[in-house]
């Protein structure tokens, strides 16, 4: 079901704001170590704790002015507050590094087992945005499948090889970017496949 439209640009505030807040609170805070009721956390532990409640009021007026989630937020707010929850509870950065990875093997998962089965759930999500034949979701699918799962591969290879910096830094853009450049290489399927809207008759 499609939401209400908002304007596009407090629509990406919304999405993307928490996401810049986490990146400039770790920028304002590496380094630091703070003692709270006797335990000593770090900078990036305590934007993790502040980055859960901005991610889930952002999420919640997202949903309070268009009416509408999809089921990719609704996973995301989701495993952001159980694998940061983790993180701040047993204050170790791990989990919350972990998170991006669970968030695509859980993403590819689902588009993997819907191929499996012949069918394409992406078009569930897409094709109101993007309208293919169905041979064209089948590829895209696929296509969106794999990167997912090497999306998941290469942020634990981040975490787990360079410093927390890089890695936030990974996160902030690099996600973003790569997102964003994958769809944009796609452009051969959407022109082949496209289904264009009809018009209306005008008799």
């Amino acid at each position: 079901m499609a939401g209400r439209k908002i304007n596009p640009i407090l629509k990406m505030v919304l999405e993307f704001g928490p996401i810049l807040a986490f990146f400039v609170g770790y920028l304002k805070l590496k380094g630091q170590h703070f003692l709270i009721a006797g335990t000593d956390y770090d900078g990036f532990i305590l934007v993790t704790a502040g980055f859960i409640p901005l991610m889930v009021l952002s999420t919640a007026i997202l949903w309070r002015l268009t009416g509408h989630l999809s089921k990719m937020q609704i996973a995301t707010v989701v495993l952001v507050v159980i694998f940061g929850g983790l993180s701040v509870w047993l204050n170790d950065d791990r989990f919350f590094k972990m998170k991006p990875t669970m968030i695509y093997l859980l993403f590819g998962g689902i588009l993997g087992a819907g191929l499996l089965r012949g069918k394409s759930y992406l078009r569930v999500v897409m094709e109101e945005v993007v309208p293919l034949e169905h041979e064209g979701w089948m590829i895209l699918t696929r296509r969106v499948t794999a990167f997912f799962f090497g999306l998941a591969v290469l942020n634990e290879v981040i975490w787990r090889t360079m410093s927390t910096e890089a890695w936030v830094t990974f996160k902030t853009f690099g996600l973003t970017a790569a997102i964003f450049a994958f769809f944009m290489l796609q452009g051969r399927v959407f022109r082949d496949y496209g289904i264009e809207e009809q018009e209306g008759d005008d008799a």
